[in-house]
């Protein structure tokens, strides 16, 4: 009797302290994976039809959510988009072709949600989505009808490129993360 009165104790503390940890660690991902910009990210995954969790994703990998982001290859803003994608989304959607406006939040996450959406309609797959978005679309386009590559001409089996391997790894970690925590 005694015995099993240990044991049912022992499992509910088990069970109790599983919970509790796994609450933190809930937490934990929570403060260092923000929905930062909600109303904007909400805004334009409804126009466009990009799933808010993957702006996020993108945004959380690309720059921290950091308004002022600038790479060395030029990128800027959240969602470190170049200056010459952006004048071509922007003649795209017949709007201002400043460059200067990428550091707007709002205008950075329409275009940089824009240009996902386009992505997405090219390639059906977010893997691939994630390559062009930092390998450019031509290069995607040449890994696959690359048998190396790729042995359907649809689906990215290899990528070639290291940065672009570990840049679409972390940006899938990071949606499955913000599904998981928020959707």
């Amino acid at each position: 009797m005694l015995r099993s009165v240990a044991v049912i104790v022992i499992v509910t503390l088990s069970i109790f302290s599983g919970i509790f940890i796994n609450g933190l660690l809930d937490k934990m991902d929570r403060a260092s994976h923000p929905r930062s910009f909600s109303e904007y990210v909400e805004k334009y995954s409804k126009e466009y039809g990009v799933p808010e969790y993957i702006i996020y994703a993108v945004m959380k990998t690309e720059s921290e959510f950091e308004i002022g982001a600038h790479s060395s290859d030029g990128a800027v803003g959240l969602m470190q988009i170049m200056p010459s994608t952006f004048e071509w989304m922007a003649e795209l959607l017949d709007e201002t072709k400043d460059p200067a406006v990428l550091y707007d939040p709002e205008t950075n996450i329409k275009y940089g949600t824009y240009y996902l959406s386009y992505l997405y309609g090219k390639y059906s797959r977010w893997q691939s989505v994630f390559a062009a978005y930092n390998a450019g679309p031509t290069a995607v386009d040449g890994w696959l009808t690359d048998g190396r590559y790729s042995k359907d001409g649809v689906t990215l089996d290899k990528i070639p490129y290291d940065e672009t391997r570990g840049y679409v790894s972390t940006v899938e970690k990071a949606a499955e993360l913000y599904q998981r925590l928020y959707y």
